[in-house]
């Protein structure tokens, strides 16, 4: 009798979670298919039932967008951000994620303390003192050169990016080389390899999961990011996630609903195509990260 009771309420239990995980499917995939659908109307077709089919295949929502609305530019400027930013965060971090995790010095204690509690610092809460210290930097080399440099330049808004980033990725980096047998390494340095030859050609080739996770996490992280690059890009270049904040409130006014969506489709896209070339990639590398004590 017991075994039945059992029995039916892990029945129960698993058809609470599919009809759970089926909701949160059809929450996410409908409003993002909804978007995709809009994006492809005739301005005319939004006065009727918005979720009627579209009549037809209008790309000229996303010539407007990339032409008259600059997402073209936004888009490239947003390229450069988050590539520039991905290479940099990667350059410092796995070095640094290695040695911290495989090599105890004077100090790795603190400095690992130190990126431990740089996870629980919110980067919205620092972006107006780095404004202000940029501010002040620009002041400075205004008085020697005439020009500034900290300001409404790309270059230094992906260096913030990848500054911010570096605790997190830090952290996910070291708790999967943590978990890398010592073996390979000591039948490396037997073969005459040096400690740069080993880590590059042997440790980081095994880490490779794990560095497409810090990637992907990172890229829709850099991509997606607002606050950061509206207050250090005060006028000229603009990312995308700015630039489409402001197409929003230019087509609100215009009622030109088409090219607002063909705006959040270009936003969208990248994100969704590199989820599905990692997508394998990311649940081995989520699957091996975490710290030992």
């Amino acid at each position: 009798m017991q075994e039945k009771k059992e029995l039916n309420f892990s029945k129960l239990y698993k058809i609470f979670i599919y009809v759970a995980l089926l909701a949160l499917a059809i929450s996410i995939v409908v409003p993002v298919g909804w978007v995709f659908l809009a994006s492809i109307k005739e301005n005319s077709e939004f006065y009727g039932n918005p979720w009627a089919l579209p009549k037809g295949i209008y790309f000229q929502n996303f010539i407007d967008a990339f032409e008259k609305a600059k997402m073209g530019e936004y888009f490239m400027n947003s390229v450069f951000v988050t590539v520039l930013a991905l290479v940099i965060l990667l350059v410092v971090a796995l070095p640094a994620a290695y040695v911290l995790a495989r090599y105890r010095f004077f100090g790795s204690k603190v400095i690992n303390i130190l990126f431990m509690g740089g996870l629980f610092i919110n980067v919205n809460y620092i972006v107006v003192p780095i404004f202000l210290m940029f501010v002040d930097a620009d002041k400075f080399l205004r008085n020697i050169t005439g020009n500034g440099f900290f300001l409404n330049n790309l270059f230094v808004v992906a260096l913030v990016y990848a500054a911010t980033a570096l605790p997190f990725t830090i952290y996910l980096l070291s708790g999967f080389f943590v978990t890398i047998p010592r073996d390979y390494e000591e039948a490396a340095y037997m073969d005459g390899s040096s400690y740069f030859r080993t880590m590059v050609q042997i440790m980081m080739p095994m880490a490779l999961p794990s560095i497409i996770t810090v990637i992907l996490f990172n890229f829709l992280s850099f991509w997606n990011e607002y606050i950061i690059s509206m207050t250090l890009l005060t006028r000229g270049s603009k990312t995308l996630p700015v630039g489409l904040m402001q197409l929003m409130q230019a087509q609100k006014a215009a009622a030109n609903y088409g090219q607002l969506y063909a705006g959040l489709v270009i936003v969208m896209l990248p994100t969704l195509i590199l989820y599905i070339m990692v997508q394998k990639k990311l649940t081995q590398g989520m699957s091996l990260g975490g710290l030992k004590g």
